[in-house]
């Protein structure tokens, strides 16, 4: 038997990715931008144990059913292909985030996977390389190979979508997440993903003005102004979210308490704070502010919705090997 386990934080979209312009390749219509974060992660441990019949998938202490062992086991195979080591795998996973509640934990949980899977089978990708096999788990999982902000590069072909860091994010950066609703969505990412690509007829602006977005964005990432980085940050969730609103039918993520954090955050901003929120595909809202004010702005949406999770968390870093 062999075995290698790793850790990798969930990333937060700054500039989303919202469509794939090849579903098997997992290649998206438009580059992205994200932050990682610390506070959400996922552990994952491959055993490759030739007594094994087939691939064996334990999530958070349950073992899976056949739909989920075989995702699984479709993701290692792409290791098996470049290796040639077809032993069956155990792979336990510990997510230290919610499933499908629009917290990024399939970034993690592939990111994880993959990264195990690297040094267990002796394949040993440098980490731009592997971000291009975890992206075929979960296109977001692209960026949590990376810490601090990290640029998922479209590309044109499986060789050349890959992530990059392009700052570490060192300069008092956090992220507060109000957790709305952790309970599974009714819509996967995936599924809503897809209704807006084929019907929204927002959509082709969307890409468009993505494309500017992702400029600007890294200029104010290069030139550390963190007032530009939040109002594009903010926009660019919004314009997200607003194509699914012309989806036939239409839909939307966002729930009552959405809208009211949406409202606070803004108070916020006139109370003198530095703070901008995004969403991904769920009801949970992220809060891009200062790490130095992260606490108070923590506390005072404690105080807005006493009933709802407030979590602080710092940058977080890229995918890590644990002993």
């Amino acid at each position: 038997m062999k075995s290698a386990k790793a850790k990798a934080h969930t990333n937060i979209a700054l500039i989303k990715y919202w469509g794939k312009k090849d579903p098997k390749l997992f290649l998206p219509m438009n580059s992205s931008l994200s932050l990682t974060l610390d506070a959400f992660y996922t552990e994952t441990e491959v055993i490759l144990d030739g007594n094994l019949e087939m691939d064996q998938f334990i999530l958070n202490d349950e073992i899976q059913g056949e739909a989920e062992t075989t995702k699984i086991s479709n993701f290692l195979n792409l290791f098996r292909q470049e290796t040639g080591i077809l032993t069956p795998a155990k792979v336990t996973s510990q997510n230290f985030v919610p499933t499908a509640a629009g917290l990024a934990s399939s970034a993690s949980a592939f990111a994880a996977l993959g990264a195990a899977m690297n040094e267990v089978s002796g394949m040993k990708a440098d980490p731009t390389t592997l971000s291009t096999f975890v992206r075929r788990g979960s296109g977001s999982a692209t960026r949590s190979v990376f810490g601090g902000f990290v640029e998922w590069q479209m590309g044109t072909c499986n060789e050349d979508s890959h992530a990059i860091q392009i700052d570490d994010a060192s300069w008092d950066i956090a992220m507060v997440t109000v957790a709305v609703n952790t309970g599974k969505k009714t819509i996967s990412s995936r599924q809503g993903m897809q209704l807006t690509v084929d019907t929204s007829p927002f959509y082709a602006s969307w890409v468009e003005t993505a494309a500017t977005d992702l400029v600007d964005i890294k200029q104010a990432i290069r030139n550390q102004d963190f007032q530009q980085l939040g109002e594009i940050t903010e926009s660019n969730g919004m314009k997200m979210h607003g194509t699914m609103l012309g989806a036939r039918p239409p839909f939307t993520y966002m729930e009552p308490t959405t809208i009211d954090v949406l409202a606070a955050v803004r108070q916020l901003r006139q109370q003198g704070f530095e703070a901008y929120y995004t969403m991904d595909a769920g009801p949970n809202v992220k809060v891009l502010c200062h790490l130095s004010d992260s606490e108070k702005i923590q506390m005072k949406l404690k105080e807005a919705f006493p009933n709802n999770p407030v979590i602080i968390s710092k940058v977080g870093g890229g995918i890590e090997l644990l002993s």
